[in-house]
C-alpha cells in the first residue's frame, strides 16, 4: 500500500492526528520565525541607547527614561512589570505545541484501542480462522501509533526550541534591567556621597 492508503488505514482518528501535528508544526515554525526577528531587533537595541518601541528590550528602556527620577524600589518595580508585560508577546501559542505533543501521542494510543476492539469484535463474530478480517484492526491500531509518534516528536523537539528561544530573550531583558537598576543605583549613591 501507498502512503496515503496506509493514512486511510488510520481512520478519522489518523487524520485528526495529522491535522494537529500540521498545525503544532506551523505554529512553532511561525514562533521561531517571531523570536527570530524579535531577538535580531533586540540585539540591535542593546547596540543604542535610544530606546525604540519596536523591541520587548526597547519597551523596557524606555519604561526606566520614563521614571529616572524615581527611586531605585520603584523603578525595579516599573522595570518588573515592563518585562511582565512582555512575557506574554515573548510565549504566546508556546503552550499549544506543548499540547500537541502531548495530546498527539495519546490519539495515537486511542486509534490503537479502537483498532484492537475492530479486531475483537471480528474474532467474536468469525472466529479467528480468516486473518483477512482481523488485519484492518490491527492495521489502524499500528497505523494510528505511528502517526501519533510522527506528530509528537517533531512536536516536542520545535516545542523545545521555541521555549529555550523565548527564556534567552526574557533572560536579555532581565539582565538588561538588573544592569540599569545597579548602574542607577550607583549614580543615586553618588549623588547622596
Amino acid at each position: 500500500p501507498e502512503l496515503g492508503d496506509r493514512v486511510d488505514q488510520g481512520g478519522v482518528v489518523g487524520y485528526i492526528i495529522i491535522v494537529l501535528g500540521s498545525i503544532g508544526i506551523l505554529l512553532a515554525v511561525w514562533r521561531m520565525l517571531v523570536l527570530i526577528a524579535e531577538g535580531s531587533r533586540i540585539r540591535k537595541q542593546m547596540a543604542s541607547d535610544t530606546p525604540r518601541e519596536d523591541n520587548a528590550l526597547g519597551r523596557v528602556m524606555a519604561v526606566f527614561q520614563a521614571n529616572k527620577d524615581a527611586d531605585i524600589e520603584t523603578l525595579e518595580l516599573h522595570l518588573g512589570e515592563a518585562i511582565s508585560a512582555e512575557v506574554p508577546k515573548l510565549t504566546r501559542a508556546i503552550g499549544w505545541i506543548k499540547i500537541i505533543s502531548v495530546v498527539a501521542p495519546l490519539l495515537g494510543l486511542l486509534g490503537t484501542v479502537i483498532g484492537m476492539i475492530d479486531v475483537f469484535a471480528a474474532m467474536s463474530l468469525f472466529g479467528t480462522g480468516d486473518p483477512k478480517l482481523m488485519a484492518g484492526g490491527i492495521s489502524q491500531a499500528l497505523v494510528t501509533t505511528v502517526l501519533g509518534l510522527v506528530a509528537a516528536i517533531p512536536c516536542v523537539f520545535l516545542h523545545t526550541l521555541t521555549n529555550n528561544r523565548s527564556r534567552e530573550l526574557m533572560m536579555i531583558l532581565e539582565e538588561r534591567a538588573t544592569g540599569i537598576l545597579a548602574r542607577q543605583s550607583e549614580q543615586q549613591h553618588a549623588k547622596a556621597a
